[in-house]
């Protein structure tokens, strides 16, 4: 099931791109599923990973848990150095040549390739433990790429056919690719490795809520709409913990 599910994930950067190619009022599906991820992660940061963590570390590790929260921070950190800035992707094609364009786009395919294998690890080992967790996860992470595969399409618009199809089929498969290592690995997990994987995972999402979904829905202009999208995601939480 943890493999189902991190090969769907790669379904949400693909439907970034279709919205992105298809609909005008793209700022509004943006800022929708943004606001939504912001409270789907933040309830399940919460509600679940940090019990989780404590149940797999116990006493004897905890101290464990905020050494791979940091880590899990700095680590998305430095992926994201290479992902240019996200508010400025619908304004390249008028403040870049067409090749720096597309270079911003190759850049940010391979940063969000990295990203994804990362994070296909860390959503096939919490999907091992628990599968509701695990889709709740994927549902967070998902909503979240979906603004990254509308900047990897408008970047890449201008790209030769064949090497676009092979970008996004790469960054399609990544967090299956992630789930793939994971398997692999398994075997040799124990729960005080699985404490760690949750902590890290617990630290990137950390990361992606205060640095990335955070500062988007902070400049919004309709306040309103991040508000009800965050108490959907956070509904859709307490509503799936109620019927565990």
């Amino acid at each position: 099931m943890g493999l189902l599910i991190t090969f769907f994930l790669g379904i949400f950067i693909i439907a970034g791109a279709v919205i992105a190619k298809s609909v005008r009022n793209t700022k509004l599906i943006e800022q929708l599923s943004i606001s939504v991820a912001f409270g789907t992660m933040l309830a399940l940061v919460v509600m679940d990973l940090l019990p989780e963590a404590f149940e797999h570390l116990n006493n004897e590790h905890i101290f464990v848990l905020p050494v791979c929260v940091v880590l899990g921070i700095v680590l998305l950190k430095l992926l994201d150095f290479l992902i240019p800035e996200h508010d400025h992707a619908h304004g390249f094609e008028h403040e870049c040549s067409d090749e720096n364009v597309i270079h911003i786009g190759i850049i940010s395919s391979v940063a969000v390739i990295l990203h994804n294998v990362i994070e296909g690890m860390s959503v096939y080992s919490i999907s091992t433990q628990s599968t509701r967790l695990g889709l709740l996860i994927a549902l967070g992470v998902g909503l979240h790429n979906i603004p990254m595969g509308m900047v990897i399409y408008s970047t890449l618009r201008k790209e030769s056919r064949r090497k676009k199809l092979i970008l996004f089929f790469a960054v399609f498969l990544s967090t299956f690719i992630g789930g793939l290592i994971m398997k692999t690995l398994w075997s040799a997990m124990n729960d005080f490795v699985i404490g760690i994987l949750i902590s890290l995972t617990l630290g990137m999402i950390l990361y992606i809520v205060a640095f990335e979904l955070l500062p988007h829905l902070m400049h919004a202009k309709k306040k309103w709409l991040s508000l009800i999208g965050a108490l959907i995601g956070v509904i859709v939480i307490v509503i799936s913990s109620l019927l565990h």
